[in-house]
Formats: C-alpha cells, structure tokens, sequence
C-alpha cells in the first residue's frame, strides 16, 4: 500500500503501540439506553451521562508478585525480565508491588476512590502453567478471592485475559503467537475462566494491546519475548492473536454464563487531523482504517482490508475463509487505550489518500518522551472508530500518564502534570460524548505505580505512589482530582 512514508516507515507506522504502554455488571440493553440518553441529553462541556463508569486498572505480571507460588508457571516476562540489558534499571517482577498478598488493601484503594470498576488481569500460566493441559486451581482460587472482594467493595470486575505474559511452555514449545497451536490453547484458556468466573464477571477483554506485543515482541526484540521475525512472520503471528482473540469470543460465549460481554482492548493506531477541514477529517478515517487494518480492522471487519494485502504482497499473512468468519465474530464492546497521538495526517492525492506528518522536535510530551501530549487524540480515535466500523459500544480501556512524582517536603505527591493532562483529556473526551460517540466508561491507567515494562520501576503512572521496598501506597494529588471527578462525574475547573 504505497503511501508518503518509506516500507521500512510503514512497517512501524502499521502496528506502533503507546510504549506505557463496579457494582452489578449493566445488559447490553442498559448499555444501549445509556447510549441513547448520550446521543440525547449530554451538552459539551456539562456532566458526563448517568451511569457513565469510571474505573482504573493494572495488569498482572505488573503488580501480582509471587511468580514462584501456588503453582505459576514461567511467563515469557519472567525470562526476559531476568535476561540482562533487557530492562532499563535492571529490575523484574519477581516482588512488584505485592498485589497477590495485598489485593484487599488494594481494593480498598480503588473503593476509595470511589470508581465503580476494575480492570485487572489474570496470568495465564498461573491457571495453566504450561500454556495448555492440566489446569492448576490454586491459580484461579486468587482470581476468585479478588472477584469476590471487588463485589464485596461495590466494584464491578472487568478482567482481562492477556496482558502479554504468554506461559513460556508455550514459547518453548510451539514459538508462542508464531504457532496457530497458541491461538487454540488460549481459547481453551478463555473457555475455562468464562465457565469459572462469569457468575461474577460480566465483562472480559481478551486480548490487550496487539500493536504492542507483536510489533514489539516479535518484531523487533524490544519486548518479551524479544524475536525480530521477518515481516511475513510477523504477520503471520499478528494473524494467530486475531485468530485466538475470534475463538476466544466463541469459547466465552460457549462456556460462560449469558449475558456475558466481551471484546479486546487495542492501543488504537490514533490518527488526527492536522487541520479539521473536511479533506483532512477524511483523510483521518482513510488512514485509521489502513494503520489498523492488521488487527482492529480485520476483527471488526472479517476481514483484511485490500489496500492492507496489496501493500503487505508476499509478506501477508496466510489464511482461510473459516478463520476470517471466527475472527470476525461479533463483539459486545470495543476496549481503546489511547495516550498520545500517534499520526497526524493531511489529505493527499496520492493513494490511499493521507499524508503522516512529521512530528517536531518540538513536540511537547510528559515524563514518558514518547508520550507527546495531543488531548484530542482522545476525541478523534472514538470518533473515527465509531465512524469507520459502526462500534456501538466504547470504552477508554486505558489513558494516564508517567509523572516524575517527587516527594515534597510535606510528604506529599503534587502531580501537577498529571492532573492537567487528565483534565485536558478528560475534556476532550466529554466533547465526543456530547456529540454522540458511544463511550460507555474510562479505565485511568494506572490505580498504582508498578513494574513498567522496559523501563522497570523507573516509570510511575499511578494514582498511587508505591515505595517498592517498603511497599507503601501513597495518594498522589491526582488521586484527589480523579476522586472528585468520579463524585461528580464531571470535570472540575
């Protein structure tokens, strides 16, 4: 697909991923209501719709511990956490913050700040600790006794079921999302917590953040489990998540109580209009569509888009008409984690139709240097989403930021940034809501500061500030801001 960017740039340009990365679960028909109420009732700039819901989240192998206990198996995280030069401060998350011992002291944090919902993950190897087979319940009891304090607390569980810490059995054996076998064991994997936990959990993402953790992972060594695979390889892999994420929905639905709801959650390939002139907002569409096209598009759609194969030539990957229809199975919800504007876009003559601007040097951004601070970004991608594939139901399944978070001399954490930069967000977010995008919650990544990935604890991204040696939790002052925004549902001055 020839556009104004070399293939070595569209390559990244298809899958760059962000690199941060409540009370009785509502009916679709609740949820439809709400919708209408949305479309009908909410002005730009006032509250945000009754019974909007606001929550936060985290991750497992971010905040959970105990990688030795009760059964866990090795994550492809644990290895190249351990592996050396992988992380930036030499760190893993062998200890994190200790969240499989201290989950009720952590519920009591969410509770606190009064959000209804919570967004966690379950380890994969900790219910199967090799990827496939014999299933471990000890794993799943943690799960159980979280869900259950969650609804004891009043807050509606939302689980996910893969936040990157693929079982390394399944690496070792098969190559991981290399292997079709992979897709088939996390459907087996899905259907075996749906059949568990659906009696209390409503809402299930399956798979988070694709563009991440195959670009990145698979593509170019940067993540877990650090391969740099041939572009037809990767492809490939990218098609083996799509796939899982189809069988996992029909799994879910299979063996889950009904009612349940389900989707993934993907770090959106955000596209802007430089200028919102009508050739350029077209041009946005255009290039959302065709930068998404190797996952979002494709399981929304059932399909690849042409422009998406014809670009890709030999490199695209292999598939049959059965896997594009299970990919394509219908999805209750759509999860969009979105950070920072990722492209941002012109109208061109030249096919497909969009120009990607280059970014300045410039360009402001936060603690994170690739997180650039472009609030609309949070506006556009739901709106163009909306647009491009007729998603009824929406939700910021992730947005926040890194702060440096010093500690004055009261004691006290003054995040000041990350309070403006929530504000203008949030703000952005209200005017699409006003206009009728169908966002039904926001999840505020993150509730706690946690093992970040690549830049192991040097990050903080929390609401809370954690010390990693004593294990003490900290309200930073935007505990207080998000605190006042979910009491009123709406944003203050």
């Amino acid at each position: 697909m020839p556009i104004d960017v070399s293939r070595r740039d569209f390559a990244k340009l298809a899958g760059l991923a962000a690199l941060g990365t409540a009370t009785g679960a509502r009916t679709a028909e609740q949820e439809k209501a709400a919708g209408n109420e949305t479309s009908a009732s909410v002005e730009r700039g006032g509250p945000f719709p009754k019974g909007f819901l606001w929550g936060t989240a985290t991750s497992s192998y971010q905040i959970e511990g105990a990688v030795d206990e009760d059964g866990r198996g090795k994550s492809i995280w644990d290895t190249f956490s351990h592996t050396p030069g992988k992380i930036e401060d030499g760190s893993t998350g062998d200890r994190a913050n200790e969240h499989y011992r201290r989950y009720k002291e952590d519920v009591a944090l969410i509770k606190a700040l009064g959000v209804k919902a919570y967004r966690f993950s379950i380890a994969w190897s900790r219910v199967f600790p090799d990827g496939s087979g014999q299933p471990n319940p000890k794993g799943l009891d943690f799960y159980n006794r979280l869900v259950d304090e969650l609804l004891a607390s009043g807050i509606e569980p939302y689980a996910t079921l893969y936040h990157w810490d693929l079982p390394q059995a399944l690496q070792d054996r098969v190559g991981g999302w290399s292997s079709r076998d992979t897709s088939k064991a996390f459907a087996d994997f899905a259907g075996y917590v749906a059949a568990r936990l659906t009696d209390r959990v409503k809402n299930i993402f399956t798979v988070n953040e694709v563009g991440r953790f195959v670009n990145f992972g698979y593509g170019w060594g940067i993540d877990a489990p650090g391969l740099k695979l041939p572009t037809a390889q990767l492809n490939q892999a990218r098609h083996h998540v799509a796939l899982a994420h189809g069988l996992a929905v029909q799994a879910i639905r299979a063996s889950g109580r009904a009612g349940t709801r389900v989707g993934a959650a993907e770090n959106i390939a955000a596209c802007v209009p430089a200028i919102a002139t009508p050739e350029n907002i077209r041009a946005a569409e255009i290039a959302t569509r065709e930068l998404n096209a190797g996952f979002l598009g494709v399981v929304l759609e059932g399909k690849y888009t042409d422009g998406f194969l014809a670009y890709a030539g030999a490199d695209a990957p292999k598939f049959t008409a059965e896997e594009l229809k299970i990919i394509g199975t219908p999805n209750d919800f759509v999860g969009l984690n979105i950070y920072a504007p990722q492209f941002y876009v012109t109208a061109s003559d030249r096919a497909p139709g969009f120009h990607v601007l280059p970014f300045p040097t410039s360009f402001p951004h936060m603690n994170s240097e690739w997180l650039r601070v472009g609030p609309e970004v949070i506006y556009w991608a739901p709106r163009l989403a909306a647009k491009i594939w007729n998603i009824e139901n929406i939700y910021i399944s992730e947005n926040g930021t890194s702060s440096e978070d010093r500690i004055s001399a009261d004691g006290q954490i003054y995040d000041l940034d990350r309070i403006m930069f929530l504000r203008n967000y949030l703000t952005q977010m209200q005017r699409a809501i006003a206009e009728g995008v169908p966002i039904r919650g926001y999840f505020l990544w993150s509730l706690m500061d946690n093992f970040e990935w690549i830049f192991g604890y040097g990050k903080r991204f929390g609401l809370y500030r954690v010390d990693f040696e004593t294990q003490a939790r900290v309200p930073k002052l935007s505990a207080a801001f998000y605190r006042d925004v979910v009491a009123r549902n709406a944003i203050g001055a």
